[in-house]
């Protein structure tokens, strides 16, 4: 409301001023010559049209939102129960470098590069479905029989693009950049490998599992079955289809 308001006085004083300056500048040219009245023509022509584009602009400025719509639609391919528990989760930042020479016509030297950095979010864990233990109910123990390595469940990635360079003819295409991706996600991966992540898990695992048969009364009798899984780490990617 206030804005209105505001933009009438404003283009009251700029009327006001054009009539004042019409008149200044006809009485001037009253004693002039041809010349004069060439020089208020175009003085007021120029009015006219930087009147014109202040309108425009006003009206620029003051357009409605744009209306966006949306859709989508959701299909749940497949659904299943699963026993999976995760006890490390770990972030890492991946600095990834990629960089393409090649040769147009064979002699044209062409390259291009970019500089990637990786936010990755990284969670590890054990899938019960895999245990294989034996319970003695009569002294109340439990022994594993076959202790999964700890896997990845769970990557999430982020992807920030600095420094690219290309050419004309040779530009990035879809398939480069998530080429570029599939790599870097790669990269992050192998880090979370050789980090502290699954020994963290493998301890975080036995911890829970000590404390959930010490509640029922029970005892874990080989619980170094775990920590040896430590120095390996299961991962299986998942295949994405682009569309």
């Amino acid at each position: 409301m206030n804005f209105k308001k505001y933009k009438f006085i404003f283009w009251s004083l700029g009327a006001l001023a054009v009539i004042f300056i019409g008149y200044i500048l006809y009485q001037m040219t009253q004693s002039s010559s041809i010349n004069s009245m060439m020089t208020l023509l175009m003085l007021l022509l120029g009015l006219v049209l930087g009147g014109a584009i202040a309108f425009l602009a006003s009206k620029k400025m003051t357009s409605s939102a744009p209306v966006i719509t949306e859709s989508s639609h959701t299909i749940a391919e497949s659904m299943r129960k699963v026993f999976k528990v995760v006890s490390a989760e770990g972030h890492f930042n991946e600095i990834y470098n990629y960089e393409e020479s090649t040769k147009l016509f064979n002699f044209i030297p062409s390259k291009k590069k970019a500089l990637v950095i990786i936010e990755a979010k990284i969670l590890v864990g054990y899938d019960f479905e895999k245990f294989q233990w034996e319970v003695d109910e009569v002294n109340r123990k439990v022994k594993l029989l076959n202790f999964p390595a700890p896997q990845i469940l769970s990557t999430e990635t982020d992807y920030k693009y600095y420094n690219i360079e290309e050419q004309f003819f040779n530009l990035f295409s879809k398939d480069d950049l998530a080429k570029i991706q599939q790599n870097g996600k790669r990269q992050v991966i192998e880090a979370a490998k050789k980090s502290h992540l699954p020994e963290v898990a493998a301890e975080q695992m036995r911890t829970l599992l000590t404390e959930l048969l010490a509640g029922k009364n029970f005892i874990l009798e080989n619980a170094a079955a775990i920590s040896e899984s430590k120095n390996f780490i299961d991962y299986k990617p998942t295949i994405t289809k682009e569309s």
